[in-house]
């Protein structure tokens, strides 16, 4: 995920979903109060650190109201539901204004916000608002370059979902909108498409099979009534469940009911099928052009300073593709050690490369392909999370409010072997946060690391980390909603060993299936830039898993697809839980007994996600104030 609240729409978009924007033309000058440096700086020399903080965090709240105006989709995200009936324009020219919509705020900032009089909570916003901004100039030359679909879904499967699962129907009103966005996706489609059509012209193409599962999820989007068939379409069926409910309750009447499914049917069938199928066309017309053996992105024009670009955002470290990759191999080999002490416990005859194919291929392993077996992998996660859930006041003194929901993903986007995820509730709780799980093939999920998955993608991980930074109070709102890969992944990773410290993962085989998945995420360094920097065949990274881990084949290919098509974001999740175990051991060194864990976690938790570099800063800030 970007830094724009908006990235989990169009994931394979990279910059362009980060700047996605509406036609509104913001000009600045019309934004900017009518204040002089002068004015500001006289201000300034009069005021404490705190009250000018309290300023600025005025002027930021302000900026981000601005900033939620581009992206219906964000406000939506968010649980209101101003511009419900709209969704956000995308393509170069919006992006372009949004960008300079940004530059300029920047320019404010600097003329109306003196640094040095800023308290140190104050300065660390002012740095982060300027670090997004620069991230996403210096994305804008690459905005061709990301990919529009691939494993891990696209628009194709992200605009329905968005939907479905945000796009809430307490009224009449609010069914109409809903109606009306439909047409508004077909427009948004349209504009993908054109942008398709750019990157092509550009030699810039996933590779074919990034090409199949598109066409297969569009395709699946659009089966069903009312364009074809007997069963119901996803969209259809989720309008009329939406419009049955206001029924049930009384809001709306037969005839308005019935008013109601026309409009949705009608949108569905004049605007949203040709959209759709404009674009399933254009990716069969395209995919004879894209390479049948796939080939990193150093391959593509200007590749190998956009995977460069790529490590830049992913990390917020000034680290080089050699240095990720030598560090990966480091990191295999250190697990690989940790992994024979627990296959010397469990007494099994034979090599680590034999106990990988044992934990990988044997039965007792698997939940079978059947409606039980999918109901007990996901109560079993649900007793694990109400377990480690009586644990975590001992490891943390700010605990989230938010709701949890564990689910299996909706049948139009799942995919064999898909990677689970987490999806954010809203800051007030109206929605809680969802950790969805892909179960269309059971054997590509080995109950070794479903525990594991569990704490990384529920709590304390994802669900953990998100629901306290957007219920976050005493700093500026966009802090509460900023979003960088290698903070939110490096905690997830980073709390699947903490779980281990809480007490969990008695089942030495579990405990084997979290080293597996921190196997999993150091393999990720070795194979993401094996591909795109070091000229590696996809059969190459594949064979590298099977050598060094027990993962079963399914998500193993699965994942080698995932990194070829999002270059850069795998190598997030290793860097950042590095960073974060530094930190605190550096931070135990320097405090002794001082040092108080429930602290370091509410300190890396407590101002929301975070770069790097800004990261480190704020917790050498609390250990210089503990030692005094």
């Amino acid at each position: 995920m970007s830094n724009a609240p908006t990235k989990f729409l169009l994931s394979g978009l990279a910059l362009l979903l980060t700047l996605v924007a509406c036609q509104k033309d913001t000009v600045v000058d019309k934004q900017v109060k009518d204040q002089t440096v002068e004015t500001a700086n006289t201000a300034m020399a009069t005021s404490t650190p705190e009250a000018e903080t309290e300023r600025l965090n005025a002027w930021f709240n302000e900026r981000y109201e601005e900033s939620l105006q581009f992206s219906p989709a964000t406000l939506t995200v968010l649980g209101r539901k101003d511009k419900y009936d709209q969704f956000d324009q995308i393509g170069e020219e919006a992006s372009r204004k949004q960008l300079e919509w940004q530059l300029n705020t920047v320019k404010e900032l600097r003329a109306n916000f003196d640094y040095d009089s800023l308290s140190v909570a104050g300065k660390e916003s002012y740095d982060l608002w300027v670090f997004q901004t620069e991230q996403a100039k210096a994305g804008m030359e690459f905005m061709y370059h990301g990919y529009l679909f691939g494993e891990l879904g696209g628009p194709e499967d992200r605009f329905p979902g968005f939907l479905i699962n945000f796009h809430k129907v307490d009224t009449e009103s609010d069914m109409q909108a809903y109606n009306k966005r439909i047409s508004e996706l077909a427009r948004a489609m349209n504009q993908i498409t054109d942008m398709g059509k750019i990157s092509a012209k550009k030699g810039i193409r996933p590779p074919q099979f990034a090409f199949d599962t598109a066409i297969a999820r569009a395709s699946n989007v659009i089966t069903g009534m009312p364009f074809n068939g007997e069963k119901d379409s996803p969209l259809l069926a989720d309008a009329k469940k939406k419009i049955n409910g206001l029924l049930e309750a009384g809001t709306i009447d037969k005839a308005q009911s019935t008013a109601l499914l026309d409009s949705a049917t009608q949108a569905l069938s004049k605007d949203f099928q040709p959209a759709y199928q404009a674009y399933i066309d254009w990716m069969k017309a395209e995919k004879p052009n894209a390479d049948e053996v796939p080939q990193g992105v150093s391959e593509l024009p200007s590749g190998e300073d956009f995977y460069n670009h790529q490590l830049a955002i992913y990390t917020t470290l000034p680290m080089t593709a050699d240095d990720v990759h030598k560090l990966g191999i480091s990191e295999v080999a250190r697990i690989k050690g940790e992994m024979e002490a627990i296959k010397d416990q469990l007494k099994f005859d034979g090599d680590l490369i034999e106990f990988f194919e044992f934990v990988r291929t044997d039965p007792q392993f698997y939940y079978p392909n059947t409606d039980e077996g999918r109901e007990e992998y996901l109560s079993t996660t649900r007793a694990f999370l109400a377990e480690i859930d009586k644990e975590l006041p001992k490891y943390f003194g700010r605990l989230p409010k938010a709701g949890l929901e564990v689910k299996r993903v909706e049948a139009f986007r799942e995919v064999d072997g898909g990677a689970q995820h987490y999806m954010s509730g809203t800051p007030d709780g109206s929605r809680k946060g969802v950790y969805y799980v892909h179960m269309s093939d059971m054997s590509a999920y080995s109950k070794t690391d479903m525990e594991t998955v569990a704490y990384h993608e529920a709590s304390p991980g994802h669900h953990m980390q998100i629901s306290i930074a957007q219920e976050l109070s005493g700093v500026p709102i966009f802090r509460t909603q900023a979003r960088f890969s290698v903070y939110s992944e490096g905690w997830a990773l980073y709390s699947e060993n903490l779980a281990k410290e809480m007490g969990q993962f008695k089942d030495p085989y579990m405990d084997f299936g979290r080293l597996t998945a921190e196997m999993w995420r150091a393999i990720r360094l070795v194979v993401d830039t094996g591909l795109h920097a070091k000229g590696w065949s996809q059969e190459q990274a594949v064979q590298y898993f099977f050598d060094n881990s027990a993962i079963p084949e399914g998500a193993v290919r699965s994942e080698v697809r995932r990194y070829i098509t999002l270059p850069g974001q795998a190598t997030s999740y290793k860097i950042g839980m590095l960073k974060i175990q530094e930190l605190r051991a550096k931070a135990k060194a320097t405090l002794g007994d001082k040092f108080d864990i429930r602290a370091y976690h509410d300190v890396v938790l407590g101002a929301g996600a975070l770069p790097m570099p800004l990261l480190e800063s704020r917790v050498n800030t609390w250990v210089a104030e503990q030692k005094k």
